[in-house]
C-alpha cells in the first residue's frame, strides 16, 4: 500500500501542490493515499500543521525535497545568513526548484565577482563585526557590498544557485568553471556513495575518487547473492563499478544541463580500497575531505587516473571490522564515466 501510494505522490504530489493541471482519477487517487498514507506519515514526523517549510544551510538531496513535497508538505529553499539578517533568497510558490535557492527578495542587490563570489547589499545587511574593524572591512566593502563567500551563479530563471565556497572554486585547463565540493555533494546525494574526491583544478578534465557506503551497497549485494569478504573485497566487484558508474552518469547528465558546468563532467573514477578515516587525516572531525591531503597521500592513484590507466598498483595498511590491521596490496581498477553533451543530456531527461 506504501509503496503503491508513494508512487502516486512522486507521480503527481508536487503538481497537485503547485496548482497544476492534474487528471481526475489521479486527484482521486492522490486523496486516497492522504487519507491512508500521506496524512499519517506527516502526523509522524510532527508536520500535519504545518503550511510552509524552508531549508538552509548545506544543500539536501534533490530525491528528499521531492519526498517532502511529493507529501503535500510545502517545502521550499532559502539563502541567507546572520550578517543578511536571515535570508536575502527565497523561492516563491510556484518557482520551487531543488537545486537554487530562489531569486533575491524585493531590495535585495546581488552580484557576482569574476571568480564567482556572491555579493550581497541590502537595507537589513549588518552594520559591523562587534569591536572588530577588521573583519568587517573583509567582509564588506566601500560600496557596501558583502562577501558573502560563496561561489555560484544565476540560472536562465534568475534563480541563485551556489556550488561551493568561493575560496575552492577553480578551474579547469579550458577555463571551464570547477566546483569539487558541489561535484562531491551530487555524488553523495546517492544513497550507494559515502564519500566523494574530486580533482580537475588546472586540469583538462575532472576524475573522482568514490567511497561506497557499506550498509547500502552490502544490502545491494546481498540481495543479488553477490559473496564478498569485506569493505575492500566489494569496492572491486565489477558490479559494484556499474553500480556507482550509472550514480557517476546520473550526475554528469545532470551537470550537461547546466551551461556554467556542462563540461566539467567526471570522465574517470575509482573505487577506493578503504573508506576515508578522520583518524586517518583523510577527513575532518565534522567529516569534511580534505582534498588537498588526499591528493598527497594518493598522489599515485590521482596520476593513474590522468594517464589513462586502467588499472593502478596499491599497497597499504587497513582496519578491519574487528578492529585487526592487514597489509592490502591489489590493484585498483579505473573506470570511464558515461558523459552527455547538453543536447543528449536534455533527450535523456
Amino acid at each position: 500500500l506504501y509503496r503503491y501510494f508513494m508512487g502516486v505522490a512522486k507521480r503527481v504530489g508536487t503538481r497537485i501542490l503547485e496548482r497544476q493541471p492534474v487528471g481526475l482519477l489521479d486527484r482521486v487517487l492522490y486523496s486516497l493515499g492522504d487519507l491512508f498514507v500521506y496524512g499519517p506519515l506527516r502526523n509522524v514526523l510532527g508536520m500535519s500543521r504545518v503550511r510552509i517549510a524552508y531549508t538552509g544551510g548545506e544543500a539536501i538531496g534533490p530525491d528528499l525535497f521531492s519526498f517532502y513535497r511529493s507529501l503535500g508538505i510545502n517545502l521550499k529553499q532559502l539563502y541567507g545568513s546572520t550578517e543578511t539578517s536571515v535570508f536575502v533568497c527565497v523561492q516563491p510558490d510556484g518557482q520551487v526548484k531543488s537545486d537554487t535557492v530562489g531569486p533575491a527578495v524585493p531590495g535585495v542587490e546581488l552580484k557576482f565577482t569574476p571568480q564567482r563570489e556572491l555579493l550581497i547589499r541590502s537595507p537589513g545587511l549588518f552594520k559591523e563585526y562587534y569591536k572588530n574593524p577588521q573583519a568587517t572591512a573583509e567582509a564588506k566593502d566601500a560600496e557596501g557590498w558583502f562577501h558573502t563567500g560563496d561561489a555560484g551563479y544565476l540560472d536562465q530563471d534568475g534563480h541563485v544557485k551556489i556550488i561551493d565556497r568561493a575560496k575552492d572554486v577553480g578551474k579547469l585547463a579550458d577555463g571551464t568553471l570547477f566546483a569539487p565540493k558541489y561535484l562531491e555533494n551530487k555524488l553523495k546525494f546517492f544513497p550507494y556513495i559515502k564519500e566523494a574526491v574530486a580533482f580537475g583544478a588546472g586540469r583538462e578534465r575532472v576524475c573522482a575518487f568514490l567511497n561506497i557506503d557499506i550498509d547500502a551497497v552490502g544490502n545491494w549485494a546481498e540481495k543479488r547473492n553477490l559473496a564478498y569478504s569485506g569493505y575492500t573485497d566489494l569496492a572491486q566487484h565489477d558490479a559494484v563499478y556499474e553500480l556507482l558508474g550509472e550514480c557517476v552518469a546520473q550526475v554528469n547528465a545532470d551537470l550537461a544541463r547546466e551551461p556554467e558546468l556542462a563540461n566539467s563532467q567526471i570522465e574517470r573514477f575509482l573505487i577506493l580500497h578503504k573508506e576515508l578515516d578522520a583518524d586517518d587525516e583523510e577527513l575532518t572531525r565534522t567529516r569534511k575531505v580534505r582534498r588537498r591531503f588526499i591528493a598527497e597521500k594518493y598522489g599515485s592513484l590521482v596520476e593513474a587516473l590522468y594517464a589513462g590507466r586502467d588499472s593502478v598498483h596499491v599497497e597499504a595498511q587497513v582496519r578491519y571490522e574487528d578492529g585487526r590491521t592487514g597489509t592490502y596490496s591489489a590493484d585498483l581498477k579505473i573506470r570511464d564515466a558515461k558523459t552527455f553533451a547538453p543536447q543528449a543530456a536534455r533527450k535523456a531527461a
